[in-house]
């Protein structure tokens, strides 16, 4: 998959698809594999098993699925922990009250219904054992209720679920032996409430008592003990999960036993697909790989991938097999041979396409789902499309945009997407070796060019292109007749020199030189290109009419007619620029601007590729890969035609970023449909009110329940009333009132524009998410910190 033409001089690439920056490491020194950095890298591959086998649950847009556990959902009329405890403790003094007035014999007539049941004969002088034993039944069959009764009343299951059942390992096994051992105390060996002494009645003497042998008497008491301690302690171990713990506990003693150089293998249950097929030597020589720790999650995701061209494709299987058993998990690499990225700032998973960004505030108006979860995005996301605002400083670059590109560039090494890395040049977005293609234009040293007309051979879609560069921010009236002059011009030109013009010679054109039209108009043949003849004669007439749009345009291209570029955008036969329209292969492509030393030219190529990139990702016919363009700075790059075109991405399975200081770069009659046009929205803290009311706008109300409290005074007739209340007012200062309290449902919008303006702390976002498959995550506050 490599020749000796990586290192070919800049826009002499021989193929359509240009080579990596960077040659691949010689093939007898593998890289080392490395593991996620969701946890460390030993020398084995137990860290990658362990990443594997890891839970991802299905949830909403935007969670971190990797080790996801639900939150159990909170209704919003949670009671708090002062008032569950103060109805607890409160519940449990009234039981204690009652169960004393039982047992002192305060409770009138409080045997009526036992000597009702019972022969009046067993309650006189000399009762028999049977009494004793009723009487013990009817005892517990009370305490019973009482329990019950004040368990309901003071809500005794809510406090053991919040205390003890949800707590974590150990915590929750300790909390409830600590109960169990209470409660043992209390009923069994002190005798609290009846249970023990019915415990006493219904077993037999025989088996308690021995005459003349107190000794023997008192340990088979003991032993009854300790089988009611058994019968309360059972279910608090439930509750408490003891047996779960032990294994646990049995678990890791095991491992620690076997050593740490035993790793269980993976089984087939990590290559059910290959064992399905019958293909269980290449799924064996996969397993072993990732048990001895020489496969990453990069080399999983990209077999696997490969694996399922495999399926689509069955003529593929006999190569596939060769290089899974003869490479391992070097088989089917990426063209530039690498298997990660230098160097990883942030967490992937790239079995769910994921990056996590930060985490979900953990506050009352996050859903308990998100709560305090990790916020993630991935294709499904992306896919349509994500804008982000916040004044710089406010960590766009370095939290967010930097961690999905990267996220993007381990999905192309892995065979899932391509990506397109447009920023300033020098903004650090990731060494020049970590990229398959970098793009510098106005520096001599890059190896690549880009193509002025997007690899088009249609004169017309190139004119649509090039305007859309050149006069994106006109009007729509301007615009059209940019497209017409530039069709007048591009058409003529490729039909006499099989290309398109350079930049010098299209301003030459624009400038509308008598020579340079005259001797184009020359080379045409006025019989068989009568069309193109008229074309020019058109463009020859409006030349000289005050106000034409050729001008315009030829001084928008003179920023490109300068020395710095020459040599770039060369259009000639031997020069094979690079095109966006190469996004069927999972290349990393960055785009370094000269945004400091041009701003204006970085400007233009920031508006060509957006055509560019939008332009080819609705003709390309393979979208089995992600393709997505990621813009650092996306000032003044916001035209008509790309707000139409990102409605249409979702279709191509392809997305765009776009970052900006400020909603003000982009003009006044694009903010809403920029933000109606993209499903994503993140809004940085710092953003301006005004900023604020449209993203509030656009993310729309929910309904809410609020409480109003009024306070009216109370006037009182009698006069022991009045002295008491002035009393109070002498004593309170205030005047006697009285609450009426008025709960109600109300439209309110999710976040305010002043919320938004000075409520979003620094380092924070808030952020909505849309999938492609039309999910909606709210707007929601992200710590992109944690």
């Amino acid at each position: 998959m490599h020749n000796d033409e990586t290192h070919n001089t800049r826009k002499t690439q021989p193929g359509p698809v240009p080579r990596p920056t960077r040659p691949p490491e010689p093939a007898g020194v593998p890289p080392r594999p490395t593991t996620p950095p969701s946890v460390p890298a030993p020398a084995d591959g137990s860290a990658f098993l362990q990443w594997l086998h890891t839970p991802r649950p299905e949830a909403a847009p935007g969670l971190w699925r990797f080790g996801y556990r639900p939150r159990l959902q909170e209704t919003d009329g949670k009671v708090s922990d002062r008032a569950l405890l103060t109805g607890a403790v409160g519940a449990l003094l009234a039981a204690l009250l009652v169960w004393s007035l039982w047992v002192n014999n305060l409770v009138p007539h409080k045997r009526i219904l036992l000597e009702l049941v019972t022969p009046s004969d067993w309650w006189g002088i000399d009762p028999p054992r049977a009494a004793f034993t009723a009487s013990a039944i009817y005892d517990s069959l009370f305490a019973t209720l009482v329990l019950y009764y004040f368990a309901r009343v003071g809500n005794w299951k809510e406090v053991l679920r919040r205390y003890v059942t949800d707590r974590p390992q150990p915590s929750r096994a300790l909390r409830a032996a600590v109960l169990g051992a209470l409660l043992a105390w209390l009923v069994a060996w002190h005798g609290f409430l009846s249970y023990y002494k019915l415990a006493v009645s219904v077993t037999p003497g025989s088996w308690l008592f021995v005459p003349g042998d107190a000794v023997a008497t008192l340990n088979r008491l003991k032993m009854l003990k300790t089988v009611l301690t058994l019968l309360i302690l059972w279910p608090l171990a439930v509750a408490g999960d003891w047996r779960g713990l032990l294994r646990g506990r049995q678990g890791a003693a095991r491992q620690a036993a076997d050593g740490p150089g035993e790793v269980p293998a993976a089984g087939g249950a990590d290559w059910p697909d290959l064992h399905a097929y019958g293909q269980h030597a290449v799924a064996e020589r996969l397993t072993e790989e990732a048990r001895t720790g020489r496969m990453n999650d990069v080399d999983c995701v990209r077999i696997r991938r490969a694996w399922s061209s495999v399926v689509a494709d069955p003529a593929r299987l006999t190569a596939f097999t060769s290089a899974v058993l003869s490479d391992g998990a070097r088989a089917c690499l990426h063209p530039s041979g690498q298997r990660d990225l230098p160097g990883r700032t942030t967490l992937h998973d790239l079995l769910t396409s994921q990056v996590r960004i930060g985490r979900y505030a953990d506050t009352e108006r996050t859903p308990a789902p998100q709560r305090a979860a990790g916020a993630a995005v991935d294709p499904g996301t992306l896919g349509t499309s994500l804008l982000v605002v916040g004044p710089s400083g406010s960590g766009k670059t370095a939290r967010l945009v930097r961690p999905i590109a990267e996220s993007l560039a381990l999905q192309a090494l892995s065979g899932q997407a391509a990506l397109v890395m447009v920023g300033a040049a020098g903004s650090h977005m990731g060494a020049d070796h970590g990229y398959d293609v970098v793009i510098k234009p106005g520096d001599r040293t890059s190896e690549h060019d880009l193509d002025l007309y997007g690899g088009t051979d249609d004169p017309d879609e190139a004119a649509t292109l090039l305007a859309d560069a050149l006069a994106g921010d006109w009007s729509e009236v301007e615009l059209r007749r940019a497209v017409t002059v530039l069709t007048q011009l591009l058409g003529p030109f490729r039909t006499v020199h099989g290309r398109f013009p350079s930049v010098a010679e299209l301003r030459e054109l624009l400038d509308a030189e008598p020579s340079a039209l005259n001797r184009l108009k020359s080379m045409l043949d006025p019989h068989k290109h009568s069309l193109l003849h008229r074309e020019l004669d058109a463009r020859v007439r409006q030349a000289g009419i005050p106000g034409d749009v050729g001008i315009a345009l030829a001084d928008r291209l003179g920023c490109l007619d300068r020395p710095v570029f020459a040599g770039f955008f060369d259009t000639s036969d031997h020069a094979r620029p690079f095109t966006l329209r190469s996004l069927d292969h999972p290349l990393r492509v960055r785009i370094d601007l000269p945004e400091r030393t041009h701003p204006e030219a970085a400007q233009l190529l920031a508006r060509l590729v957006i055509a560019q990139f939008t332009a080819s990702m609705a003709t390309r016919v393979d979208r089995s890969l992600f393709a997505c363009l990621v813009l650092d700075d996306a000032t003044h790059a916001i035209t008509s035609g790309s707000v139409r075109a990102l409605r249409r991405l979702r279709d191509s399975r392809a997305g765009v970023v776009l970052s900006l200081r400020s909603l003000a770069d982009v003009p006044e009659h694009l903010r809403q449909p920029l933000i109606a046009a993209v499903g994503c929205h993140a809004a940085f803290s710092g953003i301006t009110t005004w900023e604020g009311a449209l993203f509030a706008q656009a993310w729309g109300t929910e309904w809410v329940e609020t409480t109003e409290v009024a306070k009216h005074t109370v006037f009182a007739d009698q006069p022991l009333t009045r002295m008491i209340h002035a009393v109070r007012k002498l004593g309170t200062g205030k005047p006697v009132t009285t609450d009426a309290v008025t709960v109600r449902q109300v439209e309110r919008e999710r976040w305010s524009a002043s919320e938004l303006a000075h409520a979003v702390p620094a380092g924070h976002a808030v952020l909505s998410l849309t999938s492609v498959r039309g999910e909606h995550a709210p707007p929601l506050l992200v710590d992109l910190r944690a």
